[in-house]
């Protein structure tokens, strides 16, 4: 109950404003410094600034301009690659988690290829948090080549909050043999950052829309 309840409190914490409406988001291209105020402190986001404008100046912005990259694709096609991965990788892979909780970890499916699904769950959630990282980096910089401020989204914060989670969900089995409160843990906190990550998708649809 105890590990029910704090991994409660994270989620509740992180998704305190991300239904809210980007205000901050939609005025980032007139008041890029007030909204970098408001978001992360300067030692996270001024190095991420830099990473995103070396991408940008050596490969994105010349893309642009040679009119390599289509506007849909450039203001949408992190939005898709990432829910693409969410919700199949992200889901399935949940899903087997819950079922090796249930006692069904041996069992083999048209998902698993031939494996268990005990065997399978860590491949396809490692897969999934591989994505997630590649395919925020690329957010990252699509969003500051569009003019935007860097992390200065709730859509931006939740990321970073989700991948944060997400390297702790994975180091958790490397302690299971300590017994059953880390696995409850790993189970309650993974259904919460899978929350935390539909949340993050929602506050992106939000993001995209107000631009």
């Amino acid at each position: 109950m105890a590990i029910r309840t704090l991994c409660l409190a994270l989620l509740s914490a992180s998704l305190a404003d991300a239904f809210q409406r980007p205000q901050s988001a939609a005025r980032a291209v007139r008041t890029p410094q007030l909204v970098e105020q408001q978001a992360l402190p300067a030692t996270i986001v001024e190095p991420l600034a830099g990473y995103a404008e070396f991408w940008n100046g050596l490969l994105f912005r010349p893309a642009i301009e040679a009119g390599l990259v289509p506007e849909f694709l450039l203001h949408w096609g992190h939005g898709l690659a990432m829910g693409t991965v969410l919700c199949s990788m992200g889901v399935i892979g949940s899903w087997m988690g819950w079922q090796i909780r249930g006692g069904n970890g041996g069992e083999s499916n048209a998902l698993t290829l031939g494996e268990t699904i005990r065997d399978t769950h860590p491949k396809i959630m490692g897969g999934a948090l591989f994505f997630f990282a590649l395919g925020g980096q690329g957010g990252l910089v699509l969003n500051a080549v569009q003019g935007n401020a860097v992390l200065g989204s709730t859509h931006a914060s939740t990321g970073l909050e989700a991948l944060g989670l997400l390297a702790v969900e994975a180091a958790l089995p490397l302690a299971f043999e300590k017994g059953k409160p880390l696995r409850d843990a790993h189970a309650y906190l993974g259904s919460a950052i899978m929350v935390l990550l539909f949340a993050h998708m929602a506050a992106g649809i939000q993001l995209g829309m107000s631009f």
